[in-house]
């Protein structure tokens, strides 16, 4: 029996860093399980080049990157969501798009590294920090069992990964 193909959408305000950050990590890490998309509510139009230098570093294949309005996926014909988490507080912050599916979702927070300030080395460090938080949260996900797990369970373990204690997978407020 074939295994079915999960879609998660990455959502981030820009869409530079964090997002593609999350957008390669499940890629590589979901293990053909899972299909990893990622798009921002403004766009810059381009990934950031330490999002790019880090995962390059990492051995991800950055053929994938661009920064893309999350209207894409809300679109006829565009993938069916399963999980859809915000990365920045801003994004989940703002009215989404009504996604198709009803996919589950969590706001899994990350401080944005495009916006660190110090010397070029504490700004790569901020970035190689978003990594390896998300690379955490989305560790734990694709080890949940999420066959067995009933929706509303399923949901307040999404919540958790993201440090959110609200059973609706809000960001706390």
């Amino acid at each position: 029996m074939e295994e079915r193909v999960y879609n998660v959408l990455f959502l981030c305000t820009g869409n530079s860093a964090r997002s593609i950050l999350a957008e390669a990590i499940l890629n590589r890490e979901g293990g053909g399980k899972f299909k990893a998309f990622s798009a921002g509510s403004q766009p810059k139009g381009k990934p950031h080049p330490y999002t790019l230098d880090l995962l390059s570093k990492l051995n991800h294949d950055i053929s994938f990157a661009r920064s893309k309005n999350w209207d894409e996926f809300a679109v006829a014909g565009a993938p069916e969501m399963d999980f859809v988490f915000t990365v920045c507080d801003n994004a989940a912050a703002e009215s989404c798009p009504v996604w198709p599916g009803q996919p589950m979702t969590a706001h899994w927070g990350v401080p944005d590294p495009a916006i660190a300030e110090g010397t070029e080395a504490e700004r790569r460090l901020a970035f190689a920090d978003a990594y390896r938080m998300l690379s955490n949260r989305i560790s734990i996900f694709v080890n949940l069992p999420l066959l067995s797990l009933d929706r509303l369970a399923l949901q307040k373990r999404l919540a958790e990964i993201g440090g959110t204690s609200s059973p609706n997978g809000e960001p706390p407020k």
